[in-house]
């Protein structure tokens, strides 16, 4: 089982030579989805050898351009190697009417079909479900309409008893039946009770992806035990007050959010490009909440981790 998260962008809205704008590229089971697509999105999935023309789904958290503005670009380079598999896109409708003005003023047609998916404002809402992994929006507090997602794994099948098997002669067509928590009933009526025969293979995981926002707590129901939270940290706490007036967040602020929400881990990111040295980030979040990390440009983490059965 995969479910990874690599950071193709740890920076805010100007890049750095060592740090692009936001984007991460989200493995499930070999399903790539790719968050936001900020200005050198497609450069950073070449660097790091990723498996860019895999990506069926993205999902653009807001229309500030280091969110977005390398979107055109990708949509282009996968109509120019031939993609004919359908892409979806989930976004603020307003996104939809630039690629369209885009594609019209260069008179292209793609040769693939774009399915557009409306993000509704303030409005948290299960926009991606394929019976193994559902994805829920968050409706954030920015400057303009904003959301985050988060990605759930559905509950995964039990593990049977190799034991059990052999005991009870279980036939080959019960064994799907009983990994999904139904009993066994012997020839005699006897009933085996699932529990006796299963255990759980393992915890599904859970990663929730919170863009730009100002600290706001009408986030924790969505975000709630989730074992890898990602969250913006814009500013340190010297720079509190242009948080605020900006709508973002200190590294202590979503620290204290993590630790609210109950959260597994917390990774930092969309750090200012005024920072060099972002061991102060983790200065300033552990106090508040010891399992916090910095995330820089590559680097890749394993949902699952510790919590792996």
């Amino acid at each position: 089982m995969t479910f990874s998260v690599q950071i193709l962008g740890s920076n805010s809205a100007i890049p750095t030579p060592e740090r692009n704008p936001s984007a991460q590229l989200l493995n499930f089971n070999e399903n790539f989805f790719l968050i936001d697509c900020a200005e050198g999105t497609q450069l950073q999935l070449r660097k790091f050898r990723t498996k860019f023309q895999r990506i069926n789904h993205i999902f653009i958290s807001h229309l500030h351009g280091d969110h977005y503005l390398g979107l055109l670009g990708l949509i282009f380079t996968f109509h120019l190697l031939d993609r004919k598999k359908e892409l979806h896109i989930y976004s603020n409708p307003d996104l939809f009417d630039i690629i369209d003005a885009t594609l019209k003023a260069g008179n292209t047609t793609l040769g693939y079909q774009l399915v557009k998916h409306h993000l509704k404002a303030e409005v948290s809402e299960i926009i991606f479900d394929n019976g193994k992994l559902e994805v829920q929006t968050v409706p954030l507090n920015h400057r303009i309409p904003t959301w985050g997602f988060v990605f759930r794994e559905k509950n995964v099948p039990l593990k049977i008893w190799k034991y059990m098997l052999d005991r009870y002669n279980i036939p080959f067509q019960e064994i799907n039946l009983i990994k999904n928590g139904l009993d066994y009933i012997l020839e005699n009526g006897d009933v085996i009770k699932n529990e006796a025969l299963t255990l759980p293979s393992y915890k599904p995981g859970s990663y929730a992806y919170i863009s730009d926002t100002i600290y706001d707590e009408s986030i924790i129901p969505y975000i709630q035990n989730v074992d890898v939270l990602y969250h913006e940290t814009t500013f340190l706490n010297d720079k509190v007050k242009s948080a605020h007036e900006k709508f973002h967040t200190t590294a202590a602020e979503a620290a204290l959010i993590a630790h609210k929400a109950n959260v597994g881990k917390l990774f930092m990111g969309h750090f200012s490009a005024r920072y060099d040295d972002l061991t102060l980030f983790l200065n300033e979040a552990r106090p508040v909440f010891e399992k916090s990390f910095i995330t820089s440009d590559g680097d890749i983490f394993d949902v699952y981790d510790n919590f792996q059965a």
